[in-house]
């Protein structure tokens, strides 16, 4: 049995992005998520007396993967990262795919491939602690950029994380909340729960306070991104008989425009 549960760091580096240490008390591990900019990584591990163990990589975009090789070489941390990449990722020393086995600290560590951001996206989700780290696939109230997959593939990958149980919580990589918030009240303007959420939002940034975590249950109510069966967002869409996915679709394109 384990004697104590995981702790998490959030913390910012470069112009909105986020990363997380996730430390084990029991076992003095520590793992990275991502890394774009390594000396906001020392510091943060500065701070929390941290010796890493891991870094995890989400997927091969500069902004997650630049201080990965300097922060391996200071720490000597082993790096995990997709098997099939987009783009080579470098530093890597163990591939991981869709359905791979892995542990950390004592826990089960869960693989799920989100590809339409980037086709090499990786999600790790530990289901004890019920905590998903979704890079750059799922974010508070919003949801990747498709440069790499299509849209039907990018519904899929959220559609999966949405099939996560509703109290899981869920690390994404960047603060992008008050952009989504605006674009999202656009499209669910009728949902009470987004207004609340909105306001909530706006009080936690004029604080400088991150948005990051959210919930799965959360953004089940909220993100219009995970919300294409909504009967209100079908009728102001005019698409009463089309499918989730292509709903989802129209959602995404009118999110590049907006």
């Amino acid at each position: 049995m384990k004697m104590s549960k995981l702790e998490y760091h959030l913390f910012p580096y470069l112009a909105d992005n986020y990363g997380v240490l996730v430390h084990s008390p029991q076992t003095g591990e520590t793992v990275c998520i991502d890394c774009g900019e390594t000396q906001a990584y020392l510091d943060a591990l500065a701070t929390k007396n941290w010796k890493l163990s891991e870094i995890w990589v989400t997927h091969h975009h500069w902004d997650h993967t630049d201080g990965v090789v300097e922060l391996k070489e200071k720490t000597g941390a082993k790096v995990i990262g997709p098997r099939d990449q987009s783009k080579p990722i470098k530093g890597l020393d163990v591939l991981l795919s869709e359905g791979d086995g892995y542990r950390f600290a004592g826990y089960d560590v869960e693989i799920l491939h989100t590809p339409g951001h980037t086709l090499d996206m990786l999600n790790f989700y530990l289901p004890e602690e019920k905590v998903i780290f979704t890079g750059d696939t799922l974010f508070s109230l919003g949801c990747g950029r498709i440069f790499e997959g299509t849209q039907p593939m990018m519904w899929e990958s959220l559609s999966k994380l949405a099939r996560l149980p509703a109290e899981a919580i869920v690390y994404s990589a960047h603060e992008y909340t008050i952009a989504n918030a605006d674009f999202a009240l656009t499209i669910d303007p009728e949902n009470k729960a987004l207004a609340l959420r909105v306001e909530e939002i706006k009080k936690l940034r004029a604080k400088n306070l991150p948005t990051v975590p959210s919930t799965i249950g959360l953004e089940l109510e909220t993100n219009p991104f995970l919300r294409s069966g909504s009967v209100d967002i079908r009728k102001s869409l005019g698409m009463l008989d089309a499918s989730d996915a292509e709903v989802f679709a129209e959602i995404r394109t009118k999110k590049d425009r907006f």
